[in-house]
C-alpha cells in the first residue's frame, strides 16, 4: 500500500466525513450543495480515494458544522496539552490532484489530539512550483498566520505578491483569495496557524 493510502487510512478522513454526513442525515447531493464541491469529489473523499487539500476540508467542515481539527484528532482523545516532538511529526495532507488542482503543500499537524480549539497549527512544506491562478483559494470566517522557517515563498494575496524569507511572518484574513509557492531553489518550510473566528 502506498504511503498516501496509509495516511488516509490512519486519519480516516473519509470515514469521519461520511459518519458526520450520515449523522446529520445529509445525502451526498445535499453536502455538495452546502459545500460547493462536486458530488463525485465528495464520494471519492469519503471512499478515501482522494486526499482533500486544506481549503476543501474547510468547506466540508463548514458544511458539516464541525471544526477543522475534527479531521486531525484521534477519536476519544481529550487532551488539555499536546506536545509534538520533532521526530513525531507525521504528514496529514500531501500534494494530491483534486479537480485538476495540484496543491504543492505537505501539512503536519502540530496540535493533534487537542479538541475544541479555535486555532489549528501546522508545519507546512512547500514544494517548488510555478505559480498558477488555480492555486488561489479563500475561506470565510478564518484568519491565517504564517512564519517562514526555511527557504523563500511568494505569497499571492488578492492582486499583490509578497516575497517572504526566513524570519518573516504575515497575518491575514483568509476570505481574500490567497495562495503561496516556494520561490527559492530549496523546499520552503513554514509554520501556519489557522484561526476560526
Amino acid at each position: 500500500m502506498s504511503d498516501i493510502k496509509m495516511q488516509i487510512k490512519e486519519f480516516r478522513i473519509g470515514i469521519k466525513i461520511r459518519g458526520q454526513r450520515q449523522q446529520r442525515r445529509l445525502t451526498l447531493q445535499e453536502l455538495s450543495e452546502l459545500t460547493g464541491l462536486s458530488k463525485p469529489l465528495l464520494s471519492q473523499i469519503e471512499n478515501e480515494q482522494v486526499v482533500p487539500p486544506l481549503a476543501t476540508l474547510l468547506k466540508i467542515a463548514r458544511g458539516l458544522k464541525v471544526d477543522i481539527h475534527f479531521f486531525f484528532e484521534d477519536e476519544g482523545n481529550r487532551q488539555q496539552l499536546v506536545l509534538t516532538r520533532a521526530d513525531e511529526l507525521r504528514p496529514d495532507l500531501q500534494r494530491q490532484p483534486v479537480n485538476t488542482e495540484n496543491r504543492p503543500y505537505r501539512y503536519h499537524s502540530l496540535a493533534q489530539g487537542m479538541r475544541h480549539k479555535n486555532m489549528e497549527p501546522f508545519l507546512v512544506e512547500v514544494e517548488e512550483t510555478v505559480w498558477d491562478d488555480k492555486l488561489f483559494f479563500s475561506h470565510e470566517g478564518e484568519e491565517e498566520f504564517l512564519y517562514i522557517l526555511d527557504g523563500e515563498i511568494d505569497l499571492h494575496y488578492g492582486n499583490e505578491i509578497y516575497r517572504m524569507q526566513p524570519g518573516d511572518s504575515v497575518y491575514y484574513d483568509s476570505s481574500e483569495r490567497h495562495g503561496l509557492v516556494s520561490a527559492g531553489a530549496v523546499k520552503a518550510r513554514i509554520v501556519a496557524v489557522l484561526y476560526s473566528k
